[in-house]
């Protein structure tokens, strides 16, 4: 693993051990040439999967893409660092139990807001907001009306 601040590639473990959910190992590592540390996680990939664009183009999913716009949408809330991992592992691991190795933006924004719906309510709204590009204070308003409404409901469904 090279060092991502002086590029070193022998960098040393200081520790390992698996994530909370048990789908990633965690790296604790220092670098021996400019003592930096830094984490790395290792993840189990089934298949390379990917993700067509709205302009056709496909790229590689992208779980760093992923936490970065899950961190915005969840930015000042009281997700823990675990519990965000947990929710990007579990999307990630829905769209490989499709079979499928391709999806459009907006399957795997499908995936993402059902995953947000059930954690934290206002990052939904937040990621909503961009996904669906909200224009105007209605949006919000209609969004919450129509679609938080009905999913806080089948929450409270009991179970049969």
């Amino acid at each position: 693993m090279h060092c991502p601040f002086c590029k070193c590639t022998d960098t040393i473990v200081k520790d390992s051990r698996p994530t909370e959910d048990g789908a990633a190992i965690r790296r604790r590592r220092q670098c021996p040439e400019c003592d930096a540390r830094f984490t790395t996680f290792e993840r189990v990939q089934m298949r390379e999967l990917k993700v067509i664009k709205r302009d056709g183009t496909k790229e590689v999913f992208s779980y760093d893409k992923l936490h970065k716009s899950l961190s915005i949408a969840l930015r000042k809330r009281e997700i823990s660092d675990e519990t965000l991992d947990k929710l990007i592992n579990s999307i990630s691991r829905e769209l490989e139990k499709t079979g499928e190795s391709e999806f459009s933006t907006t399957v795997v924004g499908e995936y993402v807001m059902k995953a947000l719906a059930q954690t934290d309510p206002v990052g939904y709204v937040r990621y909503a907001s961009v996904y669906r590009d909200f224009s105007k204070p209605e949006d919000f308003n209609r969004f919450i009306e129509d679609e938080l409404k009905h999913v806080l409901e089948q929450d409270k469904t009991p179970a049969k």
